[in-house]
């Protein structure tokens, strides 16, 4: 129970970062982007926890952004192809896949996933008692 609730706050707490970065940086956002927020953010912890933050963060970088961009470019081709909501559309960006996943934006999300990874070891210790992550570069 301990663990569901954990995770439970988790998605909240980044649910409610990504939405809040979306409506300073682009002045809106969608609820979408919340959820998905939320579970990039628990993806974030949880690897780390499975791992026991053992490996080195740029490889927990690499696959927390993996998980995100692919994230994204699912939630992308459901909301903005299948059901047309028009949430985002980054065809005007570089090294871009049918609008919905670019280069520019998964080296910010790329960021974000340092931030939550950090944050998220070190708040999942201080709030929840996990063990207490160890990063290291190399």
């Amino acid at each position: 129970m301990k663990r569901l609730s954990e995770y439970l706050f988790i998605w909240a707490l980044g649910g409610t970062l990504y939405y809040t970065f979306e409506m300073f940086f682009r002045g809106f956002s969608h609820w979408t982007m919340f959820v998905l927020g939320g579970i990039c953010a628990v993806f974030c912890v949880w690897q780390g926890l499975v791992l026991k933050w053992r490996e080195p963060l740029w490889i927990q970088i690499i696959r927390c952004t993996i998980f995100v961009v692919a994230g994204e470019f699912i939630t992308g081709i459901v909301v903005n192809k299948w059901l047309r909501w028009q949430v985002w559309d980054y065809t005007d960006q570089p090294f871009q896949l049918f609008g919905q996943i670019c280069a520019p934006f998964a080296i910010i999300f790329s960021g974000l996933c340092a931030l939550g990874i950090i944050g998220g070891g070190y708040f999942v210790h201080w709030i929840y008692g996990e063990e207490k992550p160890d990063f290291h570069v190399l």
